[in-house]
């Protein structure tokens, strides 16, 4: 009987990217895979260690993997990913119930590692960071119908608060002629709807090309039959460009749609996180965005708490966000972390006091997605069918408003029986708070 393995992805979408690429591995050299780790003989954590909350999770699932060890439904555990890049001189001894620690480095030689936990031995390991497979195939493990394309590997912007340069080292993109590869490939197998990710996309080709090369790349998506949606997340406010704008505003497959993480609106908070912009340069960039592409959704990300934040500067970024009325928003407290500037910085900030202000800004931001929804009462968009939740008796999907994972979703009724991945006209009926009602009209 063939060895069963199971693979437990956390983190974001960029961490699932590497976890597809160890599955259709473990696949094609005869290992049968499972999706609950219950069922498994061999789980394969993919860990983040990002923030605390992201470890915290990391270190709940792997204990709970080692009770399952212990009761001897599951025979062997190997952990990798970011969290044991992060601390890799720690990581085999907080985790004895581990049979393999490992580096991101090393995940391409996963079936390696396998062979040496199936021989019984304690494999500990750690590549050079540089070393991580940056392309290659994968299985998909999203709704068969969309999935993430990963167009580079770590982050050279050096944000003071992030602990992504020292777990994944320097920027570098994939040349473009492996990520269209890839695509076509993904396209060829059914997708229909692709986000494009990195952590910083519109970075994408700097190192290779000597310039951002995300608009042609995007092009280029573009061009690939089957394709319907292309989505891109994570550009830096600094580096969005008129070529970029006009390039989303004309291409009829990219969604006009904008992830645009800024963290603050205040200058000295800005500075002091190595982040770009003050009030009037990003109430500008954002008024600029919505002259190039009209009716574009825009998206960002804020930190609260952050080391010095005084309640001027908070009630500051309150008011800008008032104003600017961004379509989808997610704020988060400030996580103090090891080895980052940031964690040595004077003027910590209370953590309640942080997570209190990161509330606020969500119950504001929670006001204006509601006044945004109603008025789209009676409007027709096109969803694709995620699926359909018994207890509302209802299909649910999403628009091209809302990206996976992140954004909110529409329920709606139908008179007849869909199908996953397919694409329908609603038309919507009601709202809620982050999400529509409707129901199907064609």
């Amino acid at each position: 009987m063939p060895i069963k393995v199971g693979m437990v992805s956390l983190g974001c979408s960029k961490n699932l990217v590497d976890s597809e690429r160890m599955l259709y591995k473990l696949k094609s050299h005869g290992y049968q895979l499972v999706t609950e780790p219950g069922m498994a003989d061999i789980a394969v954590v993919n860990t983040c260690g990002f923030i605390k909350s992201a470890k915290e999770e990391a270190i709940e699932t792997i204990l709970e993997l080692g009770q399952l060890k212990a009761e001897g439904s599951l025979k062997k555990i190997v952990i990798t990913g970011c969290l044991t890049e992060r601390y890799k001189e720690e990581a085999a001894e907080l985790f004895p119930e581990a049979d393999a620690v490992i580096g991101i480095g090393n995940n391409k030689d996963i079936i390696d590692v396998l062979d040496h936990v199936l021989a019984n031995e304690r494999y500990i390991n750690f590549a050079p960071k540089l070393d991580a497979e940056i392309t290659g195939k994968r299985i998909i493990s999203t709704l068969p119908f969309f999935t993430y394309l990963k167009v580079a590997e770590g982050c050279s912007n050096c944000c003071t608060y992030c602990s992504i340069p020292q777990i994944r080292g320097k920027f570098r993109s994939i040349p473009m002629e492996k990520v269209l590869e890839e695509a076509r490939f993904m396209a060829e197998n059914g997708v229909t709807e692709l986000v494009v990710i990195a952590q910083d996309t519109s970075r994408y080709g700097e190192d290779l090309y000597g310039e951002s090369k995300l608009p042609q790349l995007l092009r280029e998506l573009c061009r690939i039959d089957g394709l319907k949606r292309i989505r891109t997340l994570y550009c830096y406010p600094e580096r969005i460009t008129d070529e970029l704008l006009e390039t989303i505003a004309s291409e009829e497959k990219l969604v006009k749609y904008l992830e645009i993480p800024i963290q603050h609106c205040d200058k000295d908070i800005l500075s002091r996180m190595n982040r770009w912009g003050d009030p009037e340069k990003l109430e500008a960039l954002f008024t600029h965005i919505r002259e190039k592409i009209p009716g574009v959704i825009l998206r960002t990300t804020l930190i609260t708490g952050f080391p010095g934040e005084t309640e001027e500067q908070f009630n500051e970024l309150a008011e800008f966000i008032k104003k600017i009325r961004f379509d989808r928003l997610g704020c988060f407290p400030y996580s103090r972390e090891e080895g980052t500037k940031s964690y040595d910085f004077p003027d910590q900030i209370d953590e309640e006091v942080s997570t209190h202000r990161a509330d606020i800004i969500m119950e504001q931001q929670m006001l204006i997605s509601a006044e945004n929804n109603e008025k789209l009462l009676g409007s027709e968009f096109v969803a694709v069918v995620e699926g359909f939740d018994k207890f509302g008796e209802c299909w649910f999907g999403r628009t091209e408003n809302d990206a996976p994972d992140i954004d909110g979703k529409v329920f709606f009724t139908s008179s007849r029986r869909l199908s996953i991945g397919e694409y329908v006209r609603i038309k919507i009926t009601d709202t809620l708070d982050y999400d529509l009602i409707g129901e199907v009209i064609d």
